[in-house]
């Protein structure tokens, strides 16, 4: 598959440096490729190899009605002439057609077909994509069923083979890097990446930044879909095996916010800075968030070493609500 330009640029970001006080550097998979690019593509290239592999003509998943991952899976599928089915949570009255902003125009623009669940909780997605799997079943297709946010320990393989990707880019500079930040939903992300820290040797620390789940539930699933795509990547010629094994993964709180999805005044603070010092958008309900946190603990002298930034795309999410800091409640818990 071809979904990723590889390797996407990892340079440093001189000016928010000085801002910070330690070297941080970017890795822009905002400039991955399909659509507008982001994380997601990494996981997709397996999981629409596998589809096609099935046999199958279509591919059912479903997240909220702004997610990347519905709208880069849409895109792809496309590409690949597989039918997507996208579930959303909550009714569809406000993402109709001529209301539609940010990620759902363009779900409407490609003609995706898109069912709410009419509950306002993220579980009922679940439920949803199950019940669009069988009904494509019935109707003689053969449908390719992917739960939210592609996180499967076969979608995490996208950042065990991004971590290979980045040791060679590390091998580059005077400094290895101490951290490699990145916000953390459905935590397929941060399970590849995880993987293959252990499977590459990497000299960081993975710090997943909670923009979701509460800690304790990200970080055993983490550790369980970092454990099998570990487990399914198995030694190669690039990688060297597990060593001492999988680290216990490091997940931070208290950068939510008022909730999910929802932007913070922290993490449009951070977005701000990040914009006007190097140019680089950061999608405020992910991105804008992880790297609050990271400026929180570079102010507080809590970081040590050069620090790398995974900038995960989003940016149709920019277009999505209203202006940047526009009515944002105060306050950052």
């Amino acid at each position: 598959m071809d979904l990723v330009i590889a390797p996407t640029p990892l340079h440093p970001a001189p000016r928010l440096s000085r801002e910070l006080g330690v070297p941080v550097l970017l890795k822009r998979d905002d400039l991955a490729g399909v659509g507008l690019g982001g994380n997601k593509l990494r996981g997709l290239e397996f999981l629409i190899a596998d589809a096609l592999a099935q046999g199958c003509d279509s591919l059912v998943t479903g997240a909220g009605p702004q997610s990347n991952w519905t709208m880069l899976a849409a895109v792809a599928c496309l590409r690949y002439g597989l039918e997507p089915h996208v579930v959303c949570y909550g009714a569809g009255d406000a993402h109709g057609a001529g209301r539609a902003r940010g990620n759902m125009r363009l779900h409407r623009w490609l003609g995706v077909d898109v069912r709410f669940t009419g509950v306002a909780e993220r579980s009922s997605v679940d439920a949803g994509i199950e019940a669009v799997t069988a009904e494509l079943r019935a109707a003689g297709r053969r449908p390719y069923p992917v739960p939210r946010g592609g996180a499967t320990p076969l979608g995490a393989l996208g950042y065990v083979r991004a971590s290979v990707e980045l040791a060679a880019q590390l091998d580059m500079l005077d400094e290895p890097p101490a951290d490699l930040w990145l916000a953390t939903g459905s935590c397929g992300t941060q399970a590849g990446l995880v993987a293959g820290a252990a499977l590459t040797a990497a000299p960081y620390q993975v710090v997943g930044v909670t923009v979701s789940r509460p800690v304790a539930e990200c970080s055993a699933r983490v550790r369980e879909l970092a454990a099998a795509a570990a487990a399914l990547a198995g030694p190669g010629p690039d990688l060297p095996g597990m060593g001492t094994g999988l680290p216990r993964p490091e997940v931070r709180d208290g950068w939510i916010g008022p909730g999910y999805g929802v932007p913070s005044a922290a993490g449009e603070e951070a977005a701000r800075l990040v914009a006007v010092t190097e140019g680089v958008f950061l999608d405020p309900v992910f991105g804008a968030k992880a790297m609050a946190a990271l400026v929180a603990d570079c102010h507080a002298g809590r970081v040590r070493g050069p620090q790398v930034f995974l900038v995960s795309g989003g940016a149709p999410t920019l277009f999505a609500g209203p202006p940047p800091g526009a009515g944002l409640p105060g306050g950052e818990a």
